[in-house]
């Protein structure tokens, strides 16, 4: 079933609603993907590191299984204030008639909103207050990803969106490398920290905002959002939008899979090789990763926009993680992890990047983009702020980590098999 407006149609709809014919330029592309470093930098390096040591060293135990606990409840309330932040606030990009645009007013606040929060988290010492600060760091990252995502449907055309998308994956590995070099090289502290990533986020963020135009949206197109259109909003039926039901089904079984199988190698390395460095293997493993994210995304996700059948990407993909997450079920060494970092890294980096492009043809309205949008970004942050408590009790359960690795394994092979049914003409 195709989304996709007739030009005769098209023509008729003011700039902001249109759907873009004319391709982005190197600068476009150059301020989003620095935008989106920003962004990953100050998401991914708490979450790998500085919350989970925050986090251990308000809890004053080496106990393993009650830091992994305490975190996945911390993540778990951050993935549900997701649930409602993502489409919200989309559905309200969709709806701002501002004269710097819809999606503009949104990340500008957002990232603010984000720098602060994690500054604030970084000066708290209870769980308690721990846990408000990433919730609200949380939901500013849900913010701004929900408008800058939605800019690629805005003003990128179909065939470059998988290109383009490229630019938000490849830089989450590099993020991921760049904020645990920059914290544990400098040896900075958790204040610190946060607050030398909320800086870089603020200053990557800059240029996208200056420099890259947004479309106003004239006021009278788009019906004022009331609690009874945001409900029935939140449902997209999969019987009228197959495509979108599927996709959005396989987002949430890929993601759930990619972060079962990375959220808890720091304490893999611990606990389940016994390394003697487990932080300086983290990132090592973390490099190699990276590597092959930063490949397949640039250019994977710009094969799929010459070939157009993205979902077979996306399959494959999927599949590729679930080879990675079986060897570090069934080989328990670090040469076979490096391996599978590759491996995971591959096809993670081709999923992020043409899942996403597929993810903006399988949309119902151009009237609600950041809405549908933010549905569709929360397979991306649900996931990861559940798999830690999930991965816990797999690994308590056990008393190993196989069981976790197989559970990984078998979520990114049923995100294959979803991706399997989309259908686009």
């Amino acid at each position: 079933m195709s989304t996709q407006p007739s030009p005769a149609l098209d023509a008729d709809l003011p700039t902001a609603l249109r759907q873009p014919r004319l391709r982005v330029g190197g600068a476009w592309v150059s301020w989003f993907a620095l935008a989106w470093l920003g962004m990953w930098i100050a998401q991914l390096t708490p979450f790998q590191l500085l919350l989970p040591a925050q986090i251990q060293e308000d809890l004053h135990t080496d106990d393993w299984v009650q830091n992994v606990v305490s975190f996945g409840v911390v993540s778990g309330i951050a993935g549900a204030a997701a649930l409602i932040a993502y489409p919200v606030t989309g559905a309200l990009s969709d709806r701002t008639t501002s004269r710097f645009g819809r999606r503009r007013p949104w990340i500008a606040g957002g990232t603010l909103a984000f720098a602060l929060s994690l500054v604030l988290t970084g000066t708290v010492h209870s769980m308690g207050a721990i846990g408000l600060g990433w919730v609200l760091a949380s939901i500013s990252f849900c913010v701004v990803s929900a408008a800058l995502t939605a800019a690629i449907s805005d003003q990128v055309p179909v065939d470059q969106r998988g290109y383009v998308s490229g630019w938000i994956s490849a830089p989450q590995a590099i993020g991921i490398i760049a904020g645990l070099a920059l914290v544990t090289v400098l040896g900075l502290g958790a204040l610190a920290g946060y607050a030398t990533i909320a800086g870089l986020l603020l200053v990557l963020m800059i240029p996208f905002l200056l420099f890259v135009p947004d479309p106003v949206l004239p006021r009278g197109l788009v019906p004022p959002l009331t609690p009874r259109l945001m409900l029935a909003g939140l449902w997209v039926s999969p019987r009228a939008y197959p495509n979108f039901g599927w996709t959005l089904l396989s987002r949430i079984l890929v993601n759930l899979g990619n972060a079962l199988g990375t959220g808890l190698l720091l304490y893999f390395l611990e606990f389940g090789l016994h390394s003697v460095d487990p932080a300086t293997d983290l990132i090592l493993l973390t490099a190699v990763y990276m590597v092959f994210v930063i490949i397949a995304s640039l250019t994977l996700g710009k094969l799929s926009d010459k070939l157009g059948n993205r979902a077979v990407f996306v399959f494959f993909s999927s599949a590729l993680q679930a080879v990675a997450a079986l060897v570090l079920a069934f080989v328990p060494l670090y040469s076979a992890a490096l391996v599978a970092a590759g491996l995971l890294g591959l096809g993670y980096g081709c999923f992020l990047a043409v899942d996403q492009a597929l993810a903006t043809q399988v949309l119902p309205s151009a009237l609600s983009r950041g809405k549908d949008l933010g549905i569709m970004n929360i397979a991306l942050t649900v996931p990861q702020a559940v798999a830690p408590l999930l991965g816990a009790a797999l690994v308590i359960s056990t008393g190993s980590f196989t069981l976790l690795f197989v559970a990984s394994g078998f979520f990114s092979l049923a995100g294959a098999a979803a991706v399997a049914r989309v259908r686009l003409p």
